[in-house]
């Protein structure tokens, strides 16, 4: 099928991760689309050591973008305010479709921008613009559909959390961190849309108008930030059992909706209280469902990437085919015609760590032994415990393992069970780390 063919405007962190994702997983993107999506044209002030623009349009004029009649999708990826509304009215009247991550723009210009979107009969996708790589927009726009949403909470602001998860975890001054922040990139020079709480009141603005119906109206948002939040606050808030955060929330109430930002103290087991460093997540409430919780990178360039390629496919997908048809079920166009390369493997040649729990006649020599036919299956031991003896002089031995092949595991469990001093059956639990690095 015809490419779909992109512009894309900004090359700076988000749109150099962007181009290279396009350009990376081509050929996955284009099976998920059902068709190529190809990078037209790029709208740079300097370049991005990162990217190959070899071959690729370049100009230093976003607006020579916004009216390319060879562009179909217009990628706004230079933030701000008045540049970028300009800039997209202007795709939008060239009856082009629009994919942005500008949290800023859609939550102060966006109804502006979408009756000039209905107006052209063109798409304007936003899913980066909100908590970077997580689908919380999809999710809560097409996943919770359902549901009489009845609030959502969240982290939503990656600087402020890496700052408040510090203060909490080595005793520091909001200053010091900051500065900490800042040296790491997490922070820009002028923090004050992060920690005073403008740019969470930019996405809750967002998050709101779609659980809840409502225009966007940031002007009406209550917005507090963290600079006056001390070490002895988080130190007490912790010797109540509370973690301070910076949230944003909005309620549902009978009187109507609210929409703050500030910081809060919350319960230290609540998953919020648990979410550490840059990370966001958001917390929604549905009445149907109940509580979901969305977790994961709030920005950086890949992750956000990952939304704005994500809102391409979209794009792609309804100028491929028709309104009956807009997503395919599973995802990917022409399922069942290939294996897209990737095969299911057996699972005799998965490769993972282990938990394993035997009972062993308290007998010297034993442990040793269990130790040498998991050496000579290539297995080794991460960590050993040893309790003390049951009745009938059992010891309870628990191990974990180093990752291996299922086929290694099978054969050494088959081994150890047939040792006399081994009591039933070994328990065997396969052990992902699955880590939630900060």
């Amino acid at each position: 099928m015809k490419p779909v063919r992109v512009g894309i405007c900004g090359l700076g962190t988000v749109g150099g991760g962007t181009f290279n994702v396009l350009t990376r997983n081509a050929d996955e993107i284009a099976r998920r689309a059902g068709r190529p999506i190809v990078i037209e044209q790029v709208a740079l002030r300097s370049p991005n050591p990162e990217c190959d623009l070899t071959g690729i349009k370049t100009t230093n004029d976003v607006f020579e973008v916004a009216r390319n009649p060879d562009v179909d999708v217009l990628v706004e990826l230079v933030g701000g305010y008045d540049l970028a509304r300009e800039l997209v009215l202007t795709a939008i009247a060239n009856g082009k479709h629009v994919v942005t991550a500008n949290k800023a723009l859609i939550a102060v210009h966006g109804n502006e921008i979408f009756q000039a979107a209905h107006e052209q009969g063109v798409i304007v996708a936003f899913e980066a613009a909100v908590a970077g790589g997580i689908p919380v927009i999809k999710s809560l726009r097409e996943g919770l559909g359902a549901n009489r949403i009845e609030w959502v909470a969240g982290i939503i602001n990656g600087t402020g959390n890496y700052i408040l998860t510090h203060m909490r975890s080595e005793g520091r001054a909001f200053e010091d961190v900051l500065a900490e922040a800042q040296a790491l990139g997490y922070a820009e020079a002028d923090p004050t849309f992060d920690v005073e709480g403008i740019d969470a009141a930019h996405k809750l603005t967002i998050l709101a108008s779609i659980a809840y119906g409502v225009p966007l109206q940031f002007e009406k948002a209550y917005t507090e930030g963290i600079s006056r939040v001390t070490a002895e606050d988080v130190e007490q808030a912790d010797n109540l059992g509370y973690t301070i955060k910076h949230l944003g929330i909005s309620k549902r109430t009978d009187a109507g909706l609210e929409l703050r930002v500030h910081p809060t103290l919350i319960p230290k087991e609540r998953l919020l209280a648990n979410v550490h460093g840059v990370k966001n997540a958001i917390a929604i409430m549905g009445d149907a469902v109940g509580p979901t919780l969305y977790y994961g990178a709030g920005a950086g360039s890949e992750p956000t990437a990952s939304a704005v390629v994500a809102d391409l496919l979209d794009v792609a997908r309804d100028i491929a085919t028709d309104h009956h048809y807009r997503v395919p079920y599973l995802a990917f166009s022409g399922i069942g015609e290939d294996d897209g390369g990737l095969p299911i493997l057996p699972m005799e040649d998965i490769v993972t760590a282990y938990y394993l729990r035997l009972l062993a006649v308290d007998r010297p020599g034993v442990l040793a032994r269990v130790a040498t036919i998991l050496s000579e299956q290539g297995i080794s031991i991460e960590a050993l415990v040893q309790k003390e003896a049951t009745e009938g002089e059992l010891v309870p031995i628990i191990l974990l393992t180093h990752s291996c092949r299922e086929k290694q595991m099978n054969e050494a469990i088959r081994q150890i069970e047939s040792m006399a001093d081994i009591a039933g059956p070994v328990t065997r639990i396969r052990v992902e780390s699955l880590d939630e690095q900060e």
